[in-house]
């Protein structure tokens, strides 16, 4: 159930260069991991950690680097990949998280495989 903000935050990107995919009017989620991340940037903008339109600036700019770098050999367009890019570096920008300490979730991750 969405709250006020949550409401906000979802509306705020409707019709938007940042707009997330949907389905039948409600979020398009294809595995776990994007409905997780989703919901924590939520939870964290709610919470205080950075404002949601920061973090909103950053995925447009997440998505227009991914449009002006496309060529051959690039990875294939992933809304939720641009997604995490920008929650990434809003994370960092407001000293949530350090660049290394960032950088050490990142390895975990890739070693994993995930």
């Amino acid at each position: 159930m969405f709250t006020r903000f949550e409401e906000y935050a979802a509306s705020s990107m409707l019709g938007q260069p940042d707009s997330p995919p949907r389905l039948q009017g409600k979020f398009l989620f294809d595995k776990p991991w994007e409905r997780e991340v989703f919901g924590l940037a939520l939870s964290l903008s709610k919470a205080g950690y950075f404002e949601w339109e920061a973090f909103r600036q950053n995925l447009i700019e997440s998505i227009a680097q991914w449009e002006d770098g496309y060529c051959e050999g690039q990875p294939r367009w992933d809304y939720y990949e641009r997604f995490f890019v920008a929650l990434k570096k809003t994370l960092i920008e407001t000293g949530v998280l350090s660049g290394s300490e960032m950088a050490q979730i990142d390895a975990v991750f890739a070693n994993a495989g995930a």
